[in-house]
């Protein structure tokens, strides 16, 4: 009986330690790294890189003037009431129904100014083009404002909120996306998030790992428009998962154990 009860115990506890705590939390001094406390003060990670609009990214430009009637042939019609409405949907619609969309060439068509080639430069720079074309309309001033529609990125895997995603902010970081898409469960290799990022003239894929508190100061601790983040599933996936991972195991445990004792019981009656 006292070594079926041990198979048991050993059963129990296999099953409850299958995933190290190591694994699933978050910024953890990592053997092997320059070890950061807390209250440290971290450092951005100095970065060139600025983003460079797109095609099919979505700019919302704006315009404004002491004489409002200046500015209104240059919008579409409804288009600042429902800025100030909120939009036609939810809060990833806005922009979508507001701003302008650069087209497959790399165009955007604003009225009176007409097609305005914004593809392949950074917010700042597009913002002068724009501005040096109303310019030649107006002695008055007239002043625009150019901007990314939100940080719109993808996210897959294990998520509990796949799908694309906007986060409403200049400068996001991976975990304001990790919010957003939802908190990865128990069976997600958080050592393991692949970033898959556009730049100017391809795609690269980037990893991190989400359990190393270094993350902070690396490059890609902030997301750029149009990123998609997969996050790797670990093999125990392939059972279940993480909902009903756990009564999975309970059964199996339950099913072990039953068969057990009846095998023990059986023998000392024999």
């Amino acid at each position: 009986m006292k070594p079926a009860l041990l198979v048991v115990v050993l059963v129990v506890l296999s099953a409850s330690s299958c995933i190290s705590n190591k694994r699933i939390t978050y910024l953890q001094n990592l053997p092997g790294n320059p070890e950061i406390g807390l209250n440290e003060y971290i450092p951005f990670a100095q970065v060139d890189y600025q983003y460079i609009l797109q095609p099919f990214d979505i700019v919302d430009i704006d315009f404004a003037s002491s004489d409002e009637e200046l500015t209104q042939a240059f919008e579409f019609q409804g288009s600042r009431s429902m800025r100030q409405g909120g939009g036609g949907g939810g809060v990833s619609d806005l922009f979508y129904f507001t701003g302008y969309s650069i087209d497959q060439m790399g165009f955007v068509e604003i009225p009176k100014l007409g097609k305005l080639k914004l593809a392949g430069l950074t917010e700042v720079e597009a913002q002068n083009v724009v501005q040096a074309e109303i310019n030649k309309f107006f002695k008055e001033e007239v002043y625009v404002k150019l901007r990314i529609g939100g940080i719109r990125f993808t996210a897959l895997g294990e998520f509990s909120n796949t799908g694309t995603q906007i986060i409403l902010k200049n400068r996001a970081t991976i975990f304001d996306a990790l919010s957003v898409a939802g908190e990865s469960n128990i069976l997600a290799k958080k050592n393991k998030l692949f970033i898959i990022r556009q730049y100017d003239k391809g795609t690269k894929i980037h990893q991190i790992n989400l359990n190393d508190r270094q993350l902070l100061a690396s490059p890609y601790y902030f997301i750029q428009p149009n990123d998609i983040l997969y996050l790797e599933p670990m093999a125990i996936r392939q059972f279940g998962n993480a909902e009903n991972l756990t009564s999975s195991l309970g059964l199996i445990i339950s099913v072990t154990t039953s068969i057990i004792l009846i095998v023990a019981l059986v023998t000392d009656n024999l």
